[in-house]
């Protein structure tokens, strides 16, 4: 069965009509709208953005519940695995988010990667308990008809014919009250923000204006979009194998996913469209002699060493089209909402009561 695609931040919002990977992480920023849609041959010519995103920090910490490293048990006795400000995680609920990321990223669950599957799925349920409960606690509520428009746009997306989203579900053994739940969730996490975001004020015509002018700077330069795998010095003992997997291994997204220690890793190792001079020289360097579809060798940065992916090469011309204000407005708008998403996230986590049992 072909790798499904869920519905993200951007499509969920209506803002746009591109395809995602299939993730059952929740509502993350940074999964945000320059991810990549596999089937959007349009990309080749151009940034998947009206507006190149600006170049991220490649290692930022970020906080993260800490996670105890064990399996959940499957049975036919439902336990508790973690109590959330007082709603309870079981068994169940982490059986079926682990299927559902098999599903996801089409690999067996073995020995090697079970370990951090279970802490990021886990990781994941967390978060999920952590925005439902602040939505219901800022009177924010989902029907039963949202997820159901949810869940149809979703089939729509997939390519699921009407009403049988339930069927694939079956097929990999999963919930379709454990999916509604998630999509209840990421619909109500999505409300909360954005009436978070808009008590907080919007975005003014004079930073419309200002990066309307950066744009048309920025649009004058190639831009690279690349996905990165960062190792620190402390682990590199795991460089020599994970180079020799990913010459005969395609799925970069699900190796810097298991891999890599950057703040990426959630979203597959995408950094998006950056400008090749943001870089530090040594990935400059290893951008140069790389084609798109490669990838680099380990390459030793300060701290660690990132294995990067080129994407693609967007190279500008006169015929490239220039954003408009309503693209602008639209990208700052969205800028706006992650940005304050991650660190709304970060503080529930930082504030809750979380309990793990044995």
């Amino acid at each position: 069965m072909k790798k499904l695609v869920l519905l993200t931040t951007a499509f969920l919002l209506g803002l746009s009509s591109q395809a995602y990977s299939f993730d059952f992480s929740g509502i993350d920023p940074r999964l945000g709208s320059d991810r990549p849609s596999e089937d959007n041959t349009a990309e080749t010519k151009q940034p998947a953005s009206s507006v190149v995103k600006k170049p991220q920090k490649m290692v930022e910490k970020v906080d993260r519940p800490k996670i105890p490293s064990r399996m959940p048990l499957t049975s036919s006795t439902v336990k508790i695995i973690a109590v959330v400000n007082g709603d309870i995680i079981s068994t169940e609920d982490i059986d079926n988010r682990v299927k559902a990321f098999i599903m996801a990223n089409q690999v067996p669950l073995n020995d090697e990667n079970k370990s951090v599957i279970y802490q990021r799925v886990l990781t994941s349920t967390i978060d999920e308990k952590l925005k439902y409960q602040d939505a219901v606690k800022n009177n924010i509520e989902i029907t039963d008809k949202d997820v159901d428009n949810a869940i149809a746009g979703f089939e729509q997306a997939n390519k699921i014919p009407a009403g049988k989203l339930g069927n694939v579900l079956k097929q990999y053994n999963i919930s379709e009250k454990a999916f509604r739940e998630q999509m209840r969730a990421d619909l109500a996490w999505i409300r909360l923000i954005r009436q978070k975001v808009k008590l907080s004020g919007g975005i003014t015509q004079k930073d419309v204006e200002q990066e309307l002018a950066n744009a048309k700077k920025d649009f004058s330069s190639p831009k690279y979009q690349i996905s990165e795998i960062f190792i620190s010095k402390a682990n590199a003992s795991k460089l020599n194998s994970l180079e020799e997997t990913l010459k005969n291994d395609p799925r970069f997204e699900y190796y810097a996913f298991q891999f890599s220690e950057s703040p990426t890793a959630s979203n597959g190792g995408r950094l998006g469209w950056i400008n090749k001079e943001s870089l530090a020289e040594p990935l400059q360097a290893a951008l140069n002699k790389m084609k798109a579809g490669e990838i680099s060798s380990p390459i030793p940065v300060d701290e660690g060493y990132y294995i990067l992916r080129l994407e693609q090469i967007y190279t500008p011309n006169e015929n490239t089209p220039m954003p408009t204000e309503k693209d602008i407005r639209q990208f700052l708008e969205n800028q706006q909402i992650d940005s304050f998403a991650v660190k709304y996230i970060q503080q529930l986590r930082q504030k809750a009561v979380i309990e793990f049992r044995g």
